[in-house]
């Protein structure tokens, strides 16, 4: 790919960050990362995006909801890599026993890296990563937390996280949020810093 395309792709899905947090104002809590680091761990390069909202928000809960994880939160429930681990012990385990696995994952060499879960019905929220696509393409694909369904969505996280918080999302398991939500809480964030009291 030309480096001119990956940059192009990167402001795409940065500007999607920009909006978040015009309309979702960040907590002045954001994290310093050691990317490379967590990169290394994970044998893998991170979307730009996750990173700016990691940096600017930290990990935490997005409109009473949707929580964004993140790398080194000191709860592993929270953490991204301890929860690539244990997301992966738990759909190998399900596939295992029988259940489907969407026709997205039955292609070669593809793999899920959670970075989100939706926080009543334990929906994870995935990328999707495909051997040769840019972080940047990654799309992100939603297990239901008490079933066998999936969703695909071919846009970044930071898009995902926008179109739940402004309430233009299309996906089945986010379209209510006026109906369980407090009002004050829709364009809300509650950093992890704050929820477990560090």
């Amino acid at each position: 790919m030309l480096a001119d395309d990956h940059e192009t792709r990167t402001a795409r899905s940065l500007r999607h960050t920009e909006r978040l947090v015009r309309l979702c104002p960040p907590p002045g809590e954001g994290r310093t990362v050691n990317w490379s680091a967590v990169e290394r761990e994970l044998c893998l390069t991170l979307p730009a995006d996750y990173k700016r909202l990691v940096e600017t928000y930290g990990g935490g809960l997005f409109a009473g909801v949707l929580r964004l994880l993140e790398p080194g939160c000191p709860d592993a429930m929270y953490d991204l890599v301890a929860q690539r681990t244990e997301r992966e012990e738990i759909l190998t385990g399900l596939w295992e026993a029988g259940e489907e696995k969407p026709s997205e994952l039955r292609e070669d060499d593809v793999e899920l890296v959670p970075w989100g879960f939706e926080e009543d019905g334990g929906h994870f929220l995935y990328w999707l990563v495909r051997p040769g696509v840019e972080p940047e393409e990654w799309t992100v694909i939603l297990n239901e937390g008490r079933g066998p369904l999936w969703e695909s969505h071919p846009i970044s996280c930071s898009q995902f996280l926008l179109e739940v918080v402004s309430g233009t999302t299309t996906s089945f398991y986010f379209t209510d949020l006026d109906e369980v939500v407090d009002p004050e809480d829709r364009n809300g964030f509650v950093p992890n810093a704050r929820i477990l009291g560090r």
